[in-house]
C-alpha cells in the first residue's frame, strides 16, 4: 500500500464530480458540515433543544 499522490486524489476528484454533478457538490459539502458540526456539538455535551425551550418558557411566562 503506497501514499495517495495527486494523480489518485485528481482521479477521486474527477470520479465525484461526474456521480454527484457540478451542482450537488455544495450541497453535499454542506451537509457533511453539518453532520461534523452537530457531532461535535454532541460529544461536548451541548444540545440545540435547550435554548428553544428557554424561549418557550419565556413566552408562556409573559402572557
Amino acid at each position: 500500500m503506497g501514499k495517495f499522490g495527486p494523480l489518485e486524489i485528481f482521479l477521486v476528484l474527477a470520479v465525484v464530480l461526474l456521480l454527484f454533478g457540478g451542482k450537488k457538490i455544495p450541497e453535499l459539502m454542506k451537509g457533511i458540515g453539518k453532520g461534523i458540526k452537530e457531532f461535535k456539538d454532541a460529544s461536548k455535551g451541548e444540545d440545540k433543544t435547550e435554548p428553544a425551550e428557554k424561549s418557550a418558557e419565556t413566552k408562556i411566562e409573559q402572557k
